[in-house]
């Protein structure tokens, strides 16, 4: 999505045809770009390093989705162990110096950025999650592949978690930050610098900052290719050397998650047991599965009464939580899953005696 082209336009006035016209004689008209120089800002961002909701959100991939990726329980080691560095402290040192490009917004949604360290030797490189969380706090910065993304809201991703920072888009105020019309923060070749803050201290202005109350520092700057073009040649030895280190730590990554066995996902079948409807007590009843997913929470146990309307139990499905509820009052006579237990649909769940 970072390079594509999208155009809106009313059909009933504009043919495509005459639309592609048009595009493609704009094509041919552009000039030489060697010379291009872009008006662009510095945005200084906080981030609160190893958030403690990114810590809860790796925590439940753990528990309800994948209990042995190679990236958990710490996305900031495997970070540090797939791009061949010594310590984690040098992936903080790193985030902390680069300077982020913003190529593109609105990856996944909400005005979310997708960038790029200018520095190539700032340039992270990860895996996704896989399969993706199926929940992610609201502006989590994470990087997957080679790009970094704050996320909009809370949802799905698979973005390898460095930290938590403020809001990057406001649905209800207009601020300084978040015009009447444009309520994203970022625009198109920002280039966005963190700075450390505690999670405290995040909380605080995160509650002031889409209120106007809490300011973002942002300054002036340019963007000029050929500049970046003399860069790359004057550090290409420095660059290829980190790159070189770093594609042989992705590569043993990759060689030790084929020698355990972590390479390719298989799913496993549930193990409980099959219940036959004609076996069961005068009164009797299951409840069972209607999706493709894993055992969440349980939030019952065998004896207990429920009533109708009672949760039983919240499922994982396709990145979405699927809450089972009580169809009739009565008792609990058998829990037939556990945490993190694959179920398909049409599996039952539990044995319930009508009260």
């Amino acid at each position: 999505g970072i390079r594509s082209l999208q155009i809106h336009y009313d059909n009933h006035l504009l043919s495509l045809r005459r639309l592609l016209g048009v595009l493609e004689r704009a094509e041919a008209e552009l000039d030489d770009v060697a010379g291009t120089e872009v008006a662009a800002r510095t945005v200084h961002l906080p981030l609160s390093w190893d958030d403690p909701a990114t810590r809860l959100a790796v925590e439940k991939y753990v528990q309800s989705v994948r209990r042995d990726a190679p990236w958990t329980p710490d996305n900031l080691e495997f970070i540090r162990r797939i791009n061949g560095l010594d310590d984690v402290q040098d992936v903080k040192r790193i985030v902390f110096d680069a300077s982020y490009l913003v190529l593109g917004l609105g990856d996944v949604y909400l005005g979310a950025p997708v960038a790029t360290p200018i520095d190539p030797r700032h340039r992270l490189v990860t895996t996704k999650y896989n399969p993706a969380r199926t929940w992610t706090p609201e502006n989590a910065v994470g990087i997957g592949g080679a790009y970094l993304c704050i996320y909009g809201m809370e949802g799905p991703g698979g973005y390898q978690f460095v930290g938590r920072t403020l809001q990057v888009y406001n649905r209800f105020k207009t601020t300084r930050h978040f015009e009447a019309g444009k309520p994203w923060l970022l625009r198109f070749f920002d280039q966005i610098r963190f700075y450390p803050v505690s999670a405290e201290e995040l909380l605080e202005q995160r509650n002031a900052f889409l209120h106007g109350r809490f300011d973002v520092r942002i300054e002036p700057a340019r963007f000029s290719l050929d500049a970046y073009r003399r860069f790359l040649g004057e550090s290409a030895v420095s660059i290829q050397s980190f790159k070189a280190r770093q594609q042989a730590a992705f590569e043993a990554e990759r060689e030790r998650w084929a020698e355990s066995g972590q390479l390719n996902l298989s799913a496993e079948a549930s193990a409980a047991p099959r219940v036959e409807t004609n076996t069961l007590a005068p009164g009797a009843q299951t409840v069972e599965s209607h999706v493709h997913g894993s055992v969440w929470q349980l939030k019952t146990t065998a004896g207990a009464s429920v009533a109708a309307g009672d949760v039983l139990v919240v499922l994982e499905c396709m990145k979405m939580e699927i809450a089972i509820e009580a169809a009739f009052a009565g008792i609990i006579v058998q829990v037939l899953v556990k945490a993190t237990d694959p179920v398909s649909p049409g599996q039952a769940l539990f044995v319930v005696q009508r009260g």
